[in-house]
């Protein structure tokens, strides 16, 4: 065995860890009563995610790679996403709260010790540890479903974190990007998934795009304005969810006098000005960016705003560089409950001088959820070839709740344009106007 190869073991024991340290704090918060209820129906019961990440990671690791014998096949069918919706797992015979730390911890043994002899070369799922980086990525990914579920339930706070940095540098107005080629996406990245593939060249003409995320101050102003109740600012299909729905501000939001607070993980507060505002809608961000006279960014001029680097013309993995993420860099893995104060992370700025693309906030953009040019599934089409098309919208960044393994310059997120339970905010960007660009 090389030191490499160690190196990579070692690597994956630690991200499997981690990511099963933060399923386990988050479902240890609550009694079993709240574990099996389903705060929203837009949400899963907690323990239907508890043992989800463990049948996902039996599926993938202990049956494919390991080629060992089932665990508890009979369960494969409770805990497949794709055959029953959310609204309808609570009445699903599903393993309780014991039952469910029991399997997922049976699973892991088993993952750990074939850790230790499965041959990371050869067939692509196994190749640089893949099939275990899928696994990694994929319980951080419901570990931030299970934080957002937490954020939907009522009573007595229950989640402990303490407060971000303050702001550090002052951060406002629009950076311009100059027009030209970039290279989106990667064909390197060792455990990017398929929609991030392949790299590709995307020629960008040059736009100018907003130096930091919207704030709650500057979403008030929007608010007090009347822009919930005028659909010059709204789509046809943005204006029709706002009436359907009600809309009158984000998500969590509470009048508090002639100002506003918010409801954040059983907490009230007063809404900061500073921060970028959260849970808001893709209809809801569309309809801001029309009212200051902008738009949303494509999904390929974040990317460049974020990856580009002018002085060598190469495309970075984050802003700052191919370093992975620091707490000097990006507010990510839940290390905080809230977004940061605008300016908070000047180490993670992008080489243009573009603030908070990593973390804090995901970031909606105008873009459909599509496939790259060459793209092929793999492992199963079920991961994004079968959301591909004019339904979702492409979402960008991470959020506070995001862990660093499942966030990078290319990674791609998506959603319903209706959803803002999730940890969502935007920026706006805007075409140049004559001779700004020149």
């Amino acid at each position: 065995m090389t030191v490499q190869t160690e190196r990579l073991r070692a690597r994956i024991a630690d991200q499997l860890g981690r990511a099963r340290d933060r399923t386990a704090r988050l479902a240890d918060a609550v009694d079993d009563e709240d574990l099996t209820r389903q705060h929203s129906t837009l949400m899963s019961p907690l323990v239907w995610d508890l043992a989800h990440v463990g049948n996902q990671e039996e599926l993938w690791l202990v049956r494919d790679v390991g080629g060992l014998t089932p665990i508890r096949e009979d369960i494969d069918q409770l805990y497949d996403a794709f055959r029953h919706p959310r609204r309808d797992r609570p009445r699903l015979p599903l393993l309780d709260p014991t039952q469910a730390r029991a399997y997922v911890g049976t699973v892991r043994e088993k993952v750990l010790d074939l850790l230790d002899r499965v041959p990371l070369e050869g067939r692509a799922l196994v190749a640089d540890g893949f099939a275990f980086g899928m696994i990694v990525q994929h319980e951080q990914q419901h570990d931030e479903t299970m934080l957002a579920t937490h954020q939907l339930r009522d009573g007595e706070p229950v989640l402990q974190a303490p407060p971000p940095p303050p702001a550090r540098v002052p951060v406002g107005g629009e950076v311009l990007v100059p027009a030209g080629p970039f290279t989106m996406g990667t064909s390197t990245e060792a455990w990017a998934l398929d929609n991030e593939r392949p790299a590709h060249r995307v020629d960008v003409p040059a736009f100018f795009i907003d130096a930091a995320p919207v704030t709650n101050a500057a979403y008030a102003r929007f608010i007090a304005a009347g822009g919930y109740d005028d659909p010059r600012w709204w789509s046809e299909p943005g204006w029709r969810h706002r009436m359907t729905a009600g809309l009158s501000a984000p998500l969590h939001w509470l009048r508090d006098g002639d100002g506003w607070a918010y409801r954040r993980f059983g907490r009230i507060a007063p809404v900061r000005d500073d921060e970028p505002v959260l849970h808001v809608c893709f209809y809801e961000a569309q309809a801001y960016a029309a009212w200051v006279g902008k738009r949303l960014p494509t999904e390929a001029e974040w990317e460049k705003a974020a990856r580009f680097d002018p002085a060598t013309g190469r495309s970075r993995r984050y802003p700052w560089g191919d370093r992975e993420p620091t707490a000097q860099h990006a507010n990510l893995g839940q290390r905080h409950l809230e977004p940061a104060p605008v300016g908070a992370y000047p180490a993670g700025r992008s080489p243009l001088g573009v603030h908070q693309l990593i973390g804090d906030v995901w970031e909606w953009t105008s873009s459909d959820f599509r496939p790259y040019p060459g793209f092929a599934a793999f492992p199963y089409r079920e991961y994004s070839e079968v959301f591909f098309g004019p339904a979702y919208k492409v979402l960008r960044g991470g959020s506070f709740g995001t862990d660093a393994a499942a966030c990078r310059g290319t990674f791609r997120n998506w959603d319903l344009p209706i959803r803002r339970q999730i940890f969502s905010g935007f920026r706006c960007a805007r075409d140049p106007r004559a001779g700004e660009a020149d």
